[in-house]
Parts: C-alpha cells; structure tokens; sequence
C-alpha cells in the first residue's frame, strides 16, 4: 500500500487487526484514498458557492404552533414523578 501505512492507521484507530483485516481494509482505504485525489483534482474555481446542492433550497413546512400532549398523557409513561415533573436519575455528582 503505497499512500499509508495501514499498521499504523490500526494503531491510531486503536485497532488489532488480523493479517487478512490488514489486507481487507487496506484495500478498502486504498480505494478511498485514490478517490478524494481523484476530487481533489477536480476543478472547481469557476463553480458557485453552494451550502446544498438543491439550487432553490430545502422545502420547508411552514412552522406553525400545534397544542401539545396533556400533562398526564407525558407522566403517564414516566417511571418516576416528583409533582408536575419527570423523576430522572442523578448523572452528576
């Protein structure tokens, strides 16, 4: 594999790779590799700036208020309450 060392790709991933894992993923990142070269050389100075590539933009639904669940429909399906409130475990000490 002549674009990296896949040993230390492993090593960096914090993989033990099996010979055939080397030989099979290396390969694979091999193919990857030849591939955003391969974009990279494209060019693109002549090319718009875009955020997406949908020119018009993302359809969106038009934001509008909808009433929400009941109260007891939400604490209903709570494994604990404490009042109006869900009863979560402690995360930090």
């Amino acid at each position: 594999m002549a674009g990296f060392d896949i040993d230390r790709v492993a090593f960096l991933a914090r993989l033990a790779l099996t010979d055939e894992e080397r030989k099979t993923f290396g390969a694979q990142l091999e193919t990857i590799v030849a591939y955003v070269d391969r974009i990279a050389g494209l060019e693109t100075a002549e090319l718009d700036a875009t955020l997406h590539g949908h020119a018009a933009g993302a359809p969106l639904r038009e934001d509008a208020p909808a009433p929400g669940l009941p109260l007891e429909a939400v604490l209903g399906n709570a494994p604990a309450r404490i009042d109006d409130e869900i009863r979560m475990p402690r995360v930090v000490e």
